[in-house]
């Protein structure tokens, strides 16, 4: 159940509104998120900025699978059903890929190795090892992309988090727990 209630467009502030109304007219509806999060012009546009400028780093499917695996050890199920959508509607990502991805992994190679980075990056708060960022570089990812890895797993972490904290209806279709895949 919601921890907030969902506003309504006469509670959204002013400020939020041209952002939100952005997403509305690209996505063709309102996500529950991110009205919630549009309470707050600070943080939704400080967040709406940084999701533009990432969505041109590394490629889509690799971008959704990080967004995957991050979700998965976030434990965000609102993300996940977003996610999951995404992955199959916008990047063309068969089911045993999605499925791949939230264990932190991908059939691809160097898709593999940059979910396998993310996925150590979340777990040990960043705290990862020479041999991560070598096996992430030896992938084929230069310093910028592994910087643009990391940034994923933050923007992605801060939107699992705001979820998980706020718990907005979930409004994409639902996804198998974890435990289940």
């Amino acid at each position: 159940m919601a921890r907030t209630a969902l506003p309504t467009p006469a509670q959204v502030p002013a400020a939020s509104k041209p952002t939100l109304d952005g997403f509305t007219k690209n996505i063709g509806f309102t996500p529950n998120m991110m009205t919630t999060f549009a309470l707050s012009p600070i943080a939704f546009n400080a967040w709406a900025t940084l999701l533009s400028s990432l969505s041109k780093a590394l490629d889509v499917k690799t971008r959704d699978s990080i967004g995957l695996a991050v979700s998965e050890v976030n434990g965000c199920n609102y993300c996940l059903t977003v996610h999951s959508f995404t992955a199959e509607h916008m990047a063309k990502l068969p089911a045993n890929e999605i499925i791949l991805a939230r264990k932190g992994h991908a059939s691809d190679p160097k898709r593999d190795a940059a979910l396998q980075f993310a996925r150590k990056v979340i777990t040990t708060r960043g705290k990862v090892g020479d041999a991560d960022m070598k096996a992430v570089r030896d992938a084929g990812y230069t310093d910028a992309n592994v910087m643009e890895i990391v940034a994923l797993v933050a923007m992605y972490s801060l939107t699992n988090f705001f979820n998980n904290a706020f718990d907005p209806e979930q409004d994409f279709p639902a996804v198998a727990p974890a435990g289940s895949i």
